[in-house]
């Protein structure tokens, strides 16, 4: 046998007796021993594959500039992020915008805003809504990524990704969703349509938060690994489902 035909032969054994994706996180494995990470086939293997738990973070930090490809960097790098982390912590509190008591999703928040000049003159000043977009995407990441560094970093960077790469792509998706939504089910359309229901629909939720506090973790993580590895449009194939 090529090496092709015993890999399909293996993966269909091994789909038949359970075991799902044992091929693909083989796969993945190869390309992150890659003394360069290759970024390209990185996403291109996030966007066909759900990412193993175990490997998630470190990729995600990969396809988000937060690491860069060379391995031999890596932890030099992710010490110089550490030292950021806890110098913008500690400012933080000196100045008291945070407290121990202060919920770690909000600390990930003032700290973002620190970072981008546009933290508050008070920590009782309404929040703006991006800052509640951030939020709401820290929280949900708090769920998925153990480490409190890799977690902001990984928070600020997967909201800088939707500020800039997909600030024009993002307001275009109600549009995509309705005319996707009609090609499933036109009479459901034309029924929201009727009784004023599609400008009622939680479009914030769905697109700006990219379904953080609607989805559990464990489907959010999914559409996230696509939404990372630069494909904002899975959002609307979720929007139509839901």
């Amino acid at each position: 046998m090529t090496d092709d035909s015993q890999r399909n032969f293996r993966s269909v054994y091994y789909e038949k007796v359970g075991f799902r994706g044992v091929e693909e996180k083989k796969s993945l494995e190869i390309l992150l021993k890659d003394d360069r990470l290759d970024i390209e086939k990185l996403c291109t293997f996030s966007q066909r594959f759900p990412l193993p738990s175990m490997y998630r973070a470190l990729v995600w930090k990969a396809l988000l500039g937060i690491l860069p490809p060379h391995h031999d960097t890596h932890s030099q790098v992710m010490a110089y992020r550490k030292d950021q982390y806890h110098d913008i912590l500690h400012a933080l509190t000196v100045v008291r915008f945070i407290s121990d008591a202060t919920p770690q999703a909000e600390v990930y928040l003032r700290m973002y805003q620190l970072e981008s000049g546009k933290l508050p003159r008070s920590p009782s000043f309404p929040l703006e809504p991006e800052d509640e977009v951030f939020l709401a995407i820290a929280k949900a990441m708090e769920e998925m990524v153990e480490d409190s560094v890799d977690c902001y970093w990984i928070s600020r960077c997967f909201v800088k990704q939707l500020n800039n790469k997909y600030r024009d792509a993002l307001p275009q998706l109600p549009k995509a969703f309705e005319q996707y939504l009609n090609l499933e089910d036109s009479r459901l359309l034309s029924h929201l349509k009727t009784c004023s229901a599609v400008s009622k629909l939680p479009y914030d939720l769905w697109f700006q938060r990219c379904f953080a506090g609607c989805l559990p973790e464990s489907s959010l993580q999914r559409v996230w690994d696509k939404v990372v590895s630069g494909s904002c449009k899975i959002l609307v194939f979720v929007a139509v489902e839901i």
